[in-house]
């Protein structure tokens, strides 16, 4: 298992920080790799990789029912009753399951994560935006194969209509994160939501190598803390998520690890933050 895992690692170093191997991973971009891939995982043929998968990354299946599945790709999209309950406003939770990481917001909207500097309208559409955003915070939730790729709703709320930027297929490992501007380039959703407790979220769903799917279950209505929002497919993904300023406080013990430069486990409806002093908002 760790020679597999070194192996992935090797030839992630490979495609994106040799010169031959970023010129071949254009090449395999143009050609659509990806979606040859996909259409392989999605298919019967792919079913022989379920066990080798679940051995690999040593997932858990407790909590799930149990089924035949038809393909890798319905196993990946399984789902799961997920308990979060967190019924306090003044707490904030994770969406997901994934490697937590923080990164302040300047006065000029921009932020940088892993070498690369982005700007709020580098990853939505609306440049509008960007004003709501200056000093704020920027939440990465970076999901691993071995994670639940279903994510839910951080706050009671009204969550607004979807907006899909077509971009392509990166991985979103560390080594891709350092050498592209990743979430600038790939493919994503991204979605308004106006919580309760902690004002307008803004959060986008980035695709990565392999994944092409992103699907969100609800839109245009009032949803509840802890509802499922949508899932991932295929494989290991990222979800941001700006924060106003002065609206949230990671709790202590998440800072002082992200401080260190180190991400943090975090598990989808996991108490991660407090409600910073800002008025509730009144949701009819």
């Amino acid at each position: 298992m760790k020679s597999d895992k070194n192996a992935s690692n090797g030839a992630m170093r490979f495609l994106y920080g040799n010169p031959f191997g970023r010129l071949m991973l254009k090449g395999m971009l143009k050609l659509q790799a990806p979606k040859v891939m996909a259409a392989f995982l999605r298919s019967p043929l792919s079913v022989g990789m379920i066990d080798r998968y679940v051995k690999k990354y040593q997932i858990s299946l407790k909590g799930y029912p149990k089924q035949k599945y038809r393909s890798f790709a319905e196993f990946f999209e399984r789902r799961k009753k997920v308990n979060a309950n967190d019924s306090n406003p003044s707490h904030f939770v994770s969406p997901c399951d994934g490697q937590l990481s923080a990164y302040p917001i300047s006065l000029d909207a921009s932020f940088a994560i892993k070498g690369s500097l982005y700007r709020v309208c580098d990853l939505v559409t609306d440049p509008q935006l960007e004003a709501l955003y200056r000093g704020g915070t920027c939440l990465i939730f970076r999901l691993a194969p071995n994670d639940y790729h279903h994510y839910c709703f951080m706050d009671d709320g009204y969550l607004h209509e979807h907006h899909f930027i077509e971009g392509e297929l990166h991985s979103v490992q560390a080594i891709a994160c350092e050498n592209y501007p990743v979430y600038r380039l790939n493919r994503r959703l991204w979605n308004r939501f106006d919580s309760q407790n902690f004002g307008t979220l803004l959060q986008i769903e980035v695709g990565a190598l392999a994944v092409g799917g992103i699907v969100n279950e609800k839109e245009e209505e009032y949803v509840r803390k802890g509802e499922t929002m949508g899932h991932f497919t295929l494989c290991g993904s990222t979800i941001v998520v700006l924060v106003e300023k002065d609206r949230i406080e990671l709790l202590p013990e998440i800072r002082k690890v992200l401080e260190t430069g180190v991400e943090y486990p975090v598990k989808q409806g996991m108490y991660i933050g407090d409600r910073a002093g800002i008025a509730v908002r009144t949701i009819d």
